[in-house]
């Protein structure tokens, strides 16, 4: 069973906050959530570096084919997973318009007033780029989505713990990650609700792009405040529970790497194989 909560914000400069779930994690019983968070973060880069090695839409196709399949059979929503990428269409369509406007070829549109023209080869080439970036986007939020921040932190040391001997802090770089990563939720909630007082009061966040990023001026300085306030609650509660880092820790669950983290990390290795393959021939 899922338990999550989908919220609309009201209009305003704000309304695509509430699809970032970069940082969120929605509980459930599948296959994907049982695996071992290290076999998640190692299936995860892989994907990430077939998507760097990637030179063709076959290879981004098939990527966004695989998420989607394990997306599946950890039984979420499809627009749970799509919803992110809502917050970086305005990148996107900037990637796509500024590739097939610098990028020589075949010409398809002549931009009035001569300032240029958008031609066929950049076009093909900012649309690759952008999908290629979304995702990287979709790797990184079905992970996050199926990997409780404890999970991902344990994941994140063990990985790391051959760092150790080069007196490299594994373990606090661990938890700042994973504390980062939970604070992004965390500020998204705190942001929409600065937002919501303020329209209360009879702010006014309509507009044009420019009259938006500027009433969201107003937002910042009371949403940084409620960060460091949070933070210092959080230094305050470890500090109290006696936290001295990585000295003398032990754990309560102990990592153990299953079949079925095994066949999940040899199937994604032979992906990305085939993947950087299909690159060069």
């Amino acid at each position: 069973m899922l338990f999550f909560e989908v919220r609309r914000n009201s209009g305003g400069p704000l309304p695509l906050l509430s699809d970032i779930t970069l940082g969120r994690y929605v509980q459930g019983q599948s296959l994907i959530h049982k695996l071992d968070p290290r076999a998640k973060i190692i299936c995860t880069l892989l994907l990430m570096t077939s998507l760097i090695g990637a030179s063709s839409g076959i290879t981004v196709g098939c990527t966004v084919l695989l998420i989607g399949i394990f997306g599946r059979l950890a039984k979420l929503p499809v627009r749970l997973l799509i919803g992110n990428l809502k917050p970086v269409l305005p990148l996107l369509l900037l990637t796509v318009l500024i590739h097939s406007w610098l990028t020589p070829g075949e010409i398809l549109v002549v931009l009035p007033g001569g300032v240029g023209t958008f031609t066929a080869e950049g076009l093909a080439q900012g649309a690759f780029l952008a999908s290629r970036f979304s995702a990287f986007v979709l790797g990184t939020s079905l992970l996050t989505l199926t990997t409780s921040p404890l999970e991902l932190a344990d994941g994140l040391e063990s990985l790391l713990g051959p760092l150790k001997r080069i007196r490299f802090p594994v373990h606090e770089f661990a938890m700042t990650v994973t504390i980062a990563l939970r604070f992004v939720p965390i500020l998204v909630d705190e942001a929409d609700r600065l937002r919501k007082a303020q329209v209360a009061r009879g702010a006014d966040f309509g507009g044009g792009p420019v009259k938006r990023m500027r009433s969201l001026l107003p937002l910042l300085l009371p949403l940084f405040m409620s960060a460091f306030t949070r933070a210092d609650k959080l230094a305050l509660a470890m500090e109290a529970r006696c936290y001295r880092g990585d000295f003398n820790r032990t754990r309560f669950r102990v990592l153990t790497f299953s079949i079925s983290d095994g066949l999940a990390t040899i199937l994604l290795i032979i992906f990305s194989g085939l993947a950087f393959s299909v690159g060069r021939f």
